[in-house]
Order: C-alpha cells, then sequence, then structure tokens
C-alpha cells in the first residue's frame, strides 16, 4: 500500500521541479523598428583570434573517446583519426582546426559535420613549421575543445 503513495509522490516532485523553471516568463519590451533608408549590403566578418587559448575541456569518463594526431614526414600533412571508444554512441561531431605557421587558419569536420563513426579521419595540409592544432568534440549536446597541440615535422610539442 505504501509503493503506490511514494511513486505519486515521486511523480509529483518530478512535475514540481519541471515546472518551477516555467514561472517567471521575460518582460516584453516595445519593440520601436528602425528606420530603413535603403539596402543594407552585407559586410564580411573578420575571424577573429584570442590572445589567450579557450582551456581543454575534458569529456565526461563515459563519454571519453580514442583520437589519434600526427604529422606525416614527407608532406606535412596533419591527420586526426577517430578510434570510437567508451563514448562512441554520445559523440554528435568531431572538428579539427589547424593554424598553419603562416598564420593561415583552416577548420574541417569529420564527414561533413554528420555523425563520426570509427575508423573516421580528418586530413588537412600543414607546413614545414609548427602548426597548431586544436579538436573539438561536440557529445550529447555540449561542444568540449578536447585537443590543443603544436606539431613539427616528425613529433609533437
Amino acid at each position: 500500500m505504501k509503493l503506490p503513495v511514494m511513486i505519486l509522490t515521486a511523480v509529483a516532485l518530478v512535475l514540481l521541479v519541471a515546472c518551477s523553471g516555467c514561472a517567471n516568463t521575460p518582460q516584453d519590451s516595445p519593440a520601436t523598428p528602425a528606420p530603413t533608408t535603403g539596402i543594407a549590403t552585407p559586410t564580411p566578418l573578420p575571424i577573429i583570434t584570442t590572445a589567450t587559448p579557450e582551456p581543454l575541456r575534458t569529456l565526461p569518463p563515459e563519454q571519453v573517446v580514442d583520437l589519434q594526431l600526427n604529422k606525416d614526414r614527407t608532406y606535412s600533412d596533419i591527420t586526426l583519426h577517430y578510434n570510437g571508444g567508451r563514448g562512441l554512441l554520445f559523440v554528435q561531431k568531431i572538428m579539427m582546426r589547424v593554424t598553419r605557421s603562416d598564420g593561415t587558419v583552416e577548420e574541417q569536420y569529420m564527414r561533413d559535420g554528420k555523425k563520426p563513426q570509427q575508423g573516421d579521419e580528418i586530413v588537412i595540409r600543414g607546413t614545414r613549421g609548427s602548426d597548431r592544432c586544436e579538436v573539438y568534440v561536440t557529445s550529447a549536446g555540449t561542444m568540449y575543445k578536447v585537443k590543443d597541440e603544436s606539431l613539427i615535422i616528425g613529433g609533437m610539442y
């Protein structure tokens, strides 16, 4: 007899918690239309680089995946290889950004932004100098910066 009462109490508590965040609504401010004087032409947005790099974020233990980063000695290609791992089911996207020693930046998503599969890889042309490589994993709806390394021919720093 106590089990149904406990279940009903738990359901009621869950509903109260779920509804508690919906009680406050933002105040609407009156919208004033902006005057139009002609057709606006879009201006290209500049690439913004930050002086301080964003910190690495560790994936939760149940979402950890194995990523290997290498730079080829012959052609300077930078390769990110996805080996799967415990978080295989949670991973939605993997993106690699390479900032070459000449200052150019290139970003590429694994499988063009679709869910990656074990064994997938990204290859971006590097330089003979030191190239910075950042790897971002979107797992369970959250983006994590999981690698930020400077790569040179024949190894990693």
